[in-house]
């Protein structure tokens, strides 16, 4: 009986080394498989997987196209908010100004989300009390003559003292919700454009809207016009502390 228990015993421990056994070696014969893009999911949407962030950004080659990375994710985060919240009645149109880069570099961006296309890069002006080449100061307050960061909603267009002009609606309270007060819109201007950077080094300063090159402005503006979420973005600790929706 003895010898019995012992040689069960035996038994045991070698079907328990054979169950430990066989996983590693398993593991260790598997071969290789290929990368693959990880995917994430819209939260108000499981059906409609969409590329991350990251495979995002590369498929739009967009740090070629000198777009800053965090500039593109605090985007993105942002335009998922404004989107579950139905905010955006244009859902097809993200617009970034990236104002970590000098004025007298492109760095405003239209991509469109549905065909996951690049559709605009062109120069855009930030407030004359902002700063000189780059924009490093901001305010919400009007007569500042400062530009607002944040995410904005477009809204409609209308003819004014700078011609065909888009309307934005600011999304942050005590950010950029002064946006309409202070008369802050997208319009075309003489001061924006590559000869002006030639002959100055950095494009003319508005009183604080996005202004756009004549040539692109009209075909920009209806393009991102009625509900589309626009990003104005610069490295500012102070903007991202009291960000709401970052």
């Amino acid at each position: 009986m003895h010898y019995f228990s012992r040689k069960t015993y035996g038994l045991i421990s070698s079907v328990l080394l054979l169950f430990i056994a066989v996983p590693f070696f398993s593991a260790n014969l598997k071969p290789e498989l290929p990368a693959v893009d990880p995917v994430v999911y819209a939260t108000d949407s499981l059906t409609e997987p969409t590329t991350d962030n990251a495979s995002l950004y590369e498929m739009l080659d967009l740090e070629k196209n000198g777009l800053s990375r965090s500039a593109f994710d605090y985007a993105m985060k942002g335009f998922e908010v404004l989107r579950n919240k139905q905010k955006l009645s244009n859902e097809s149109i993200l617009t970034i100004v990236d104002f970590s880069k000098p004025s007298n570099e492109k760095r405003m961006y239209v991509i469109d989300m549905d065909q996951l296309k690049l559709l605009y890069k062109t120069y855009v002006a930030h407030g004359r009390n902002s700063g000189k080449l780059y924009a490093n100061r901001f305010s919400n307050r009007p007569e500042s003559f400062m530009s607002s960061l944040g995410f904005y909603v477009t809204k409609g267009t209308y003819s004014g003292k700078h011609g065909f002009s888009l309307k934005l609606e600011g999304e942050e309270k005590g950010i950029n919700d002064n946006a309409a007060r202070r008369a802050i819109v997208i319009h075309s201007a003489d001061y924006v454009s590559k000869s002006f950077v030639n002959n100055q080094g950095y494009l003319g300063r508005s009183l604080g809207c996005p202004a756009l090159p004549k040539d692109v402005a009209k075909p920009i503006i209806e393009t991102i016009k009625d509900g589309s979420c626009l990003f104005v973005y610069a490295p500012s600790e102070n903007y991202f502390s009291k960000s709401k929706i970052l």
